[in-house]
């Protein structure tokens, strides 16, 4: 899934430097038809890249918000599960400290004594 969307986000990146090219060629035609000032044509340009480049942010936003809906519905885990998970672990994994002696056999003196185990009747 990863992976899927390293290539949907990279895609996204080729797109704006292809589309800036397109954009270019688009106002430079433009500019040969007399519909745009050669003087208007850079200013042109950068605006409809930076439109290009703000709706290429919207459409990853909304990319993220699906994957994420996506995740919520598969109920797989998020890396913040996993941290929370990693650290409660982690936490169990600590040696426990050494058991003190029962009050009543530290008064007495005398070690706890464990009761004979019992076999059953048959």
């Amino acid at each position: 899934m990863n992976e899927l969307l390293k290539k949907a986000l990279s895609l996204g990146v080729g797109i704006t430097v292809t589309s800036k090219e397109k954009v270019e060629k688009y106002v430079d035609e433009l500019v040969r038809k007399g519909e745009v000032a050669p003087t208007e044509s850079k200013a042109l340009v950068n605006r409809l890249v930076q439109r290009g480049e703000e709706e290429q942010t919207q459409i990853k936003q909304m990319i993220r918000e699906q994957l994420q809906q996506l995740l919520v519905e598969l109920n797989m885990a998020t890396k913040e599960d996993i941290a929370r998970l990693e650290k409660r672990v982690e936490k169990l994994e600590q040696p426990l400290p050494p058991l003190e002696p029962s009050s009543a056999s530290a008064n007495t003196g005398q070690e706890a004594s464990v009761a004979p185990s019992v076999d059953p009747q048959p």
